[in-house]
């Protein structure tokens, strides 16, 4: 039996059959959420895998084999290496001292604490010299201004007595820097009549040393850290090189060998063998080693000078050099007297120019009578006829 279209319910088909599918959604879903709660610790599977199934293979890429083992060469075995050997410098023996004579002779060294240095440098300048003695007698403090503290006008004398020395090197002036006690009341430092009284004081030691026959070295004062201090030091090595001088003495000037080239003081510098070295204290007063050692070096000469062959140092074979066993250096006399005293001088390419022929020939004639091509030419203006043959020649030869 035909039911009537207008009998048929579609609007509650329609529903009936949205709420069959949401209901199988929803079991799907309820599914899906189920499994892996069940599953406990297996893998979460996706819904393309629930449907599909899933692959196990493992990737291409990883089933590639694994790379050969690297091939072993034969190689020869190794020499071990040798340790380097230690390459430590070997050790400076420093040249003993020399036995002195009983008969040296000796230098005595007077001043301040400047003077102290000077000695302990000479000692190792002239370590290997048996003829000489260096005896240093200084007081660090004193000077020329302060007699009260130490008279030096009044100690040298005994000292020379005592020690009969052969050769006096003084070295003062670092502490003068001060006022200057006179009987009529003090002197300021730097005034007309602190410089008159002490250029008398310096005088008057250096005659005492020269009155008694004994040669005299007064050393003058370097350069010091302070720019007030060097220029201080200017004007009193002008005293005392005039105090020297006038006595007889010889003044040795140290201060190029501590200064630079503008003459200003340096730390470091040259020492004696042209290394750098430290040539001053940190105070920028006081010498280091290497500066009392170059301040010596001003000496040696002078000291050598005046005590002769006693200076000399020994050598290794246990000699001294002397400068008065040197041979004469004068040139010999020629072996053949026969020879003539004069000879004119003759040009390689063309003798006859300048007048002779021969080497160690006989003499031209004098220049009164006959004269010499070139001077023909240059004073008469006459040209010598060319010879035959040559270039010049325009003669015809038939």
């Amino acid at each position: 039996m035909r039911l009537p279209l207008d009998r048929i319910d579609i609007g509650g088909a329609l529903l009936r059959v949205r709420r069959t599918a949401r209901i199988v959604v929803s079991l799907a879903v309820a599914l899906m959420l189920a499994i892996p709660l069940t599953a406990g610790a297996q893998e979460r599977k996706t819904l393309l895998d629930m449907l599909f199934g899933k692959k196990t293979e493992a990737p291409a890429w990883s089933t590639y084999p694994p790379p050969p083992p690297p091939v072993q060469r034969n190689q020869r075995p190794r020499k071990p290496a040798k340790p380097a050997a230690a390459t430590t410098p070997a050790p400076v023996i420093a040249d003993a001292p020399v036995e002195k004579r009983a008969n040296a002779r000796t230098v005595l060294v007077v001043g301040d604490f400047l003077a102290n240095g000077l000695g302990d440098g000479l000692m190792e300048a002239f370590a290997n010299a048996p003829g000489v003695v260096i005896t240093t007698r200084q007081s660090g403090s004193s000077g020329l201004v302060r007699e009260d503290f130490y008279n030096w006008r009044q100690e040298l004398p005994g000292m020379l007595d005592e020690v009969k020395p052969s050769a006096v090197v003084v070295l003062l002036g670092a502490n003068d820097r001060q006022q200057i006690d006179l009987p009529d009341g003090t002197r300021k430092f730097g005034s007309d009549e602190w410089f008159a009284e002490y250029g008398r004081r310096s005088a008057a030691l250096a005659t005492l040393v020269e009155g008694r026959k004994i040669p005299l070295l007064w050393v003058g004062l370097p350069p010091f850290q302070s720019p007030s201090m060097s220029a201080d030091a200017v004007k009193l090595n002008l005293l005392l090189r005039k105090a020297a001088e006038q006595a007889g003495g010889d003044f040795i000037d140290i201060w190029d060998g501590f200064a630079d080239e503008a003459g200003k003081f340096v730390t470091t510098g040259s020492d004696i063998n042209g290394k750098p070295a430290r040539l001053r204290g940190t105070d920028g007063i006081g010498l280091s080693k290497a500066g009392k050692r170059k301040l010596a070096f001003y000496l040696e000469k002078p000291i050598k000078d005046l005590l002769g062959g006693d200076a000399a140092p020994m050598t290794a074979e246990g000699l001294r050099l002397e400068t008065k066993d040197l041979p004469g250096l004068g040139t010999p006399a020629p072996a053949n007297r026969d020879l003539p005293a004069n000879t004119m001088p003759v040009s390689i390419t063309d003798p006859a120019l300048d007048g002779g022929d021969e080497l160690l020939g006989t003499r031209p004639a004098s220049r009164q009578s006959a004269l010499s091509p070139r001077d023909l030419l240059v004073e008469h203006g006459e040209i010598a006829p060319a010879p035959a043959g040559r270039a010049d020649n325009a003669r015809f030869t038939p």
